[in-house]
């Protein structure tokens, strides 16, 4: 079965943008949807049951953080990864306070954005720059100090 990807961002350019880049890497993986602020998400997360979320943190209605505290405790077991513009290391606490598994900055997009999914996918994680050169954390194991 393919995976399932969700993405979530307010802006349209930058979902197409996500969505480029995903299918040129990846044409296995299936973009299950689309959705433009954290009430859709969720109520995208319902319908569509992705195996990962692309959750923008900063967009009108509902923040991608309050939405992903909302999808982590879902019966669906997705997996989330932040997709922010902002670059600092004290985000990692609040992404995994409420269920996110990594983070890849907008600018290192067509970098990171496949090797994060590929990551999450596997039962990984994906916070740090040691991540990307190592392919991801193994499962269960932290990629950054708690």
């Amino acid at each position: 079965m393919r995976p399932k990807i969700l993405i979530v961002d307010d802006h349209e350019v930058v979902r197409q943008g996500v969505r480029s880049i995903i299918e040129k890497a990846r044409p296995d993986w299936e973009i299950c949807g689309e959705a433009g602020n954290g009430k859709e998400a969720i109520q995208a997360v319902r319908a569509l049951k992705p195996d990962v979320v692309v959750l923008d943190i900063t967009m009108p209605v509902m923040s991608g953080l309050l939405a992903a505290s909302h999808i982590s405790k879902m019966d669906w077991p997705c997996a989330i990864l932040i997709f922010t513009m902002h670059e600092s290391d004290m985000l990692i606490p609040h992404i995994r306070e409420v269920g996110g598994r990594g983070y890849v900055q907008k600018s290192r997009a067509s970098y990171d954005l496949v090797l994060a999914i590929d990551c999450l996918l596997s039962g990984g994680t994906f916070f740090h720059p040691q991540d990307r050169e190592r392919g991801g954390s193994a499962p269960g194991l932290s990629a950054s100090p708690s």
